[in-house]
């Protein structure tokens, strides 16, 4: 039997193309949920397997990883789940802050924690997440998305210090936008007046042009679970690896200025 991958967020987007890719090239994928019944694609294509698994329900991450590990021996978790909040932080709701810290954040710990003792009595496997170019630069009325990313980014590299105790690897996939056939990272936006021209502002400067296609994203999943390198980060397309190398050229805080002036600087008194 080939390698098996466990990949959270699989009913659309980079989740379902990664799903997709690996069980064309030999791997049995788990593809988890939160609704398996809809999912019609993936359940046609051999070795894999739907699971139910929702990132923000505890006693499901427990249960889910408990079953996946009794059938099948997994080498690669593939953190994905998540979505986008956009929108000034007084235009949020509470339920909104903590749905998102909930799914982007607190998901990703914990699927983690329900596998690091499976990895460690096999001394080997390897955790891979989805963060974005947004875990390594920020962009204006994003807040509450960059700190669940950040953290994602350094949350990863504190655990590769344990995990590498037993053999068993971190890394973290950052791409720009993507483009996708299917529906992408679902967006939440909230509007407030005050924030309204900024935000229209950010929009038209999302330029669809400069995303990935899906499949590019996933090419670089495959890399990162096979590519045997000590490697933590992947920054992945043209426009995020612009945006990263220009802030490490020029220093955070004239990065911050710059980002500033180019999306708000009219707006800004």
């Amino acid at each position: 039997m080939g390698k098996t991958i466990f990949i959270t967020g699989a009913s659309s987007g980079l989740g379902k193309a990664t799903a997709k890719l690996f069980q064309s090239k030999g791997w049995n994928v788990i593809a988890t949920m939160r609704n398996p019944a809809l999912e019609t694609e993936l359940t046609a294509l051999q070795n894999v397997t739907l699971l139910p698994l929702d990132v923000t329900n505890l006693e499901q991450i427990q249960s889910t990883v408990k079953e996946a590990t009794g059938q099948h021996d997994i080498d690669v978790v593939f953190n994905n789940a998540g979505y986008g909040l956009v929108g000034a932080l007084e235009a949020f709701s509470d339920e909104q802050v903590v749905r998102q810290i909930n799914t982007n954040l607190l998901g990703v710990i914990r699927v983690t924690q329900a596998f690091v003792p499976y990895f460690r009595k096999k001394k080997s496997g390897l955790f891979i997440t989805t963060t974005s170019i947004g875990g390594l630069v920020t962009f204006p009325l994003d807040s509450i998305y960059h700190a669940t990313k950040w953290a994602l980014e350094g949350w990863s590299e504190g655990m590769s210090y344990e995990l590498g105790l037993h053999n068993i690897g971190i890394k973290t996939i950052a791409p720009g936008g993507i483009k996708t056939n299917f529906a992408g990272e679902p967006l939440d936006v909230a509007r407030h007046p005050a924030y309204e021209e900024g935000l229209e502002k950010l929009f038209n400067l999302m330029n669809p042009a400069n995303f990935e296609p899906v499949e590019w994203i996933a090419d670089v999943v495959y890399e990162a679970a096979t590519d045997g390198k000590q490697q933590l980060r992947y920054v992945v397309g043209a426009f995020a690896r612009q945006l990263y190398e220009r802030r490490l050229e020029i220093g955070s805080e004239v990065a911050v200025q710059e980002m500033n002036k180019m999306v708000f600087g009219e707006l800004v008194n």
